[in-house]
């Protein structure tokens, strides 16, 4: 048996879908079916159960999926121990970063890698949390930028920055007229929501718990609509299809400063822009939580020796501007 047929049977009993495993291992999916059914026959058991468009785990193939995860753990480690007689800021960094952080954090980010760090090039992988736990515990990543909460995983964890959400209006929606909002007044609006797997969804949800009939309740359905993306659901609040929570640092600075220079008694008025057509308010709660808002952490595996690397990193995350946020050490 070799590491890559155990990493294909590991990807299958996480995708519980050979053609998802094939994409996610970066094969088709005859080279994986094939490599599967080699090891099979070599341990003379099956592993799945294959039905139409469903694929299980036989009792004793989870054992031995567990030990694969096991062995592709104990193979990264021996790697970073191979690194160790090198230069821990030699060499590229590969880093795994969520879709709600990565458009927003990543531009600056690099210029300060860049700048202070060049022979160390950051190797980039946008994924949602699940999938970038999983390729931390296998190895394919170094380190990766993440939102808590998100499953123990025995992973060493350094706190970045705590983030408000603010909530984007549409410009003409009467609530666009105050400088701020609280959760209550949301409650009744149409909100919009990323889809299922976004970390980002559930930390609406937990703010806004009532639109979490989303998928099971017709009337929820007519309350909410998803888009793929923070960027396409922005689209869909300028063209007043409803409200949403984002990120503080997603917030274009431009469209804050128009809006507090249209605030500005006798502001001149101006053609607008594309992002006029969205306002962006803070959301000003007084409850024990207070305004909502996420801790932004950096994770890695506890085997990795190039410490110098994380605290690299850390280092660039402090160096950039990141408006309206905390940041923490």
């Amino acid at each position: 048996m070799t590491l890559t047929e155990l990493k294909y049977i590991v990807a299958v009993a996480r995708e519980k879908h050979f053609g998802k495993a094939a994409e996610a291992c970066f094969v088709s999916q005859p080279t994986l079916s094939v490599a599967i059914k080699k090891l099979e026959d070599e341990l003379e058991l099956k592993l799945f159960e294959r039905s139409a468009g469903e694929v299980s785990v036989t009792p004793l193939g989870e054992e031995i999926v567990r030990q694969a995860q096991s062995v592709l753990e104990q193979a990264a480690e021996i790697k970073e121990i191979a690194k160790r007689g090198k230069s821990p800021l030699s060499g590229p960094l590969t880093l795994g970063v969520i879709y709600t952080i990565g458009p927003y954090l990543l531009p600056d980010l690099v210029r300060q890698i860049i700048r202070h760090t060049p022979q160390m090039p950051l190797m980039l992988q946008e994924n949602f949390t699940v999938r970038l736990l999983e390729m931390l515990r296998t190895g394919e990543i170094d380190c990766a930028i993440l939102a808590e909460p998100f499953p123990d995983t025995g992973l060493a964890i350094a706190p970045l920055y705590d983030e408000p959400f603010m909530a984007a209006v549409p410009a003409s929606h009467p609530l666009a007229q105050g400088r701020t909002v609280t959760t209550e007044q949301l409650k009744n609006e149409t909100m919009l929501l990323l889809g299922n797997g976004h970390c980002f969804r559930d930390h609406v949800l937990q703010v806004c718990p009532e639109f979490a009939r989303f998928s099971s309740d017709a009337e929820g359905i007519r309350k909410s609509f998803e888009g793929s993306s923070l960027e396409t659901i922005k689209h869909m609040v300028a063209a007043g299809m409803g409200v949403t929570l984002v990120p503080r640092l997603s917030v274009p600075a431009e469209a804050l400063a128009a809006q507090q220079q249209a605030e500005k008694p006798g502001a001149a008025a101006h053609a607008p822009r594309s992002d006029e057509f969205v306002r962006y308010l803070p959301i000003e709660d007084k409850g024990p939580g207070g305004p909502p808002m996420r801790r932004v952490v950096l994770a890695w595996r506890r085997s990795f020796t190039r410490y110098e690397a994380i605290a690299a990193l850390r280092n660039a995350v402090y160096a950039c501007e990141l408006p309206g946020v905390q940041r923490l050490s």
